[in-house]
């Protein structure tokens, strides 16, 4: 399997995982509010401080990113481009995202596609604190209550990282068992994911959220991203048992490449290593 070699000391723990209770929900943001504020207060309504969300179709203007992009020091395996601030307004296509705290403040990773006001389909991580809401959307959530994502120091990817934590139990409505999880590099994202659910007793799951990047790409329709630094977004994905009841991940994405080059689709199982981190939110069903 593709591996990349990371500047620290490998983590002996490879899946970092806090089990907690969840909630699906859904709130608007507001034309001209700071995205970043505007999703920490659609969380704050809900009763929550941190959990993941998808943003499907919404426009956000000004809009800053970055890409993935080759480290030209050595003090990371890859590291981020440029800002972009594209001009005008951005409609996003997919987008993935984790909402926690990091530096004592909230904070939210995500990885989207998007079709600038050019016309130019691309993708990259959304800047949290430069990016505002040009039009009023829907976002879809799933609030975490017992765990939450926070920003520590990631020694093997010398990155600060999103990472679930244990946290005050605060007692809002929340019926599903969630498991917030954080996958280290170098192991196959389905595997990994399938082996966790089988040590935890679960028989079947769904994924929400999922934010992180992949050493390329292979999907089952045999397109191939052969670039190693990508940042992806889940879709959809879900771990069911097959015919023999063996688990197995099904997992739809979209990613961008340190060359801009997109893809999505269904991934290969076994054949795509994280690279830096993946980041999600598993029920169990």
């Amino acid at each position: 399997m593709r591996a990349i070699k990371q500047p620290g000391p490998v983590d002996a723990i490879r899946v970092h995982w806090v089990e907690a209770k969840g909630r699906e929900f859904s709130f608007f943001v507001e034309a001209g509010e700071n995205l970043l504020e505007a999703v920490r207060r659609g969380f704050a309504a809900a009763g929550f401080a941190s959990g993941v969300a998808s943003l499907t179709g919404g426009r956000l203007g000004p809009f800053s990113y970055v890409m993935p992009a080759l480290s030209t020091d050595g003090a990371n395996a890859a590291f981020y481009s440029a800002v972009f601030r594209p001009p005008g307004v951005t409609k996003l296509k997919n987008a993935a995202m984790t909402f926690g705290t990091r530096d004592g403040g909230p904070f939210f990773h995500c990885h989207a596609l998007w079709t600038e006001a050019d016309g130019k389909v691309t993708g990259g991580h959304i800047m949290p604190d430069e990016t505002m809401v040009a039009e009023r959307f829907e976002v879809t959530a799933l609030g975490i209550d017992g765990a939450a994502f926070t920003g520590v120091v990631d020694q093997e990817t010398n990155f600060k990282l999103f990472s679930p934590l244990p946290s005050t139990v605060a007692g809002v409505p929340a019926p599903k068992r969630v498991l917030a999880m954080r996958l280290g590099p170098n192991q196959d994202f389905a595997h990994t994911l399938e082996a966790f659910c089988r040590e935890q007793g679960i028989g079947r799951a769904r994924i929400h959220g999922g934010v992180g990047s992949t050493i390329g790409a292979r999907f089952e329709d045999g397109t191939a991203i052969d670039n190693f630094a990508t940042e992806i977004a889940i879709r959809w994905g879900r771990i069911l048992p097959d015919a023999k009841g063996e688990l197995k991940a099904e997992l739809d994405v979209v990613l961008v490449d340190y060359t801009g080059g997109l893809a999505e689709g269904r991934l290969v199982r076994g054949d795509n290593p994280v690279l830096m981190t993946m980041e999600l939110v598993v029920e169990a069903l």
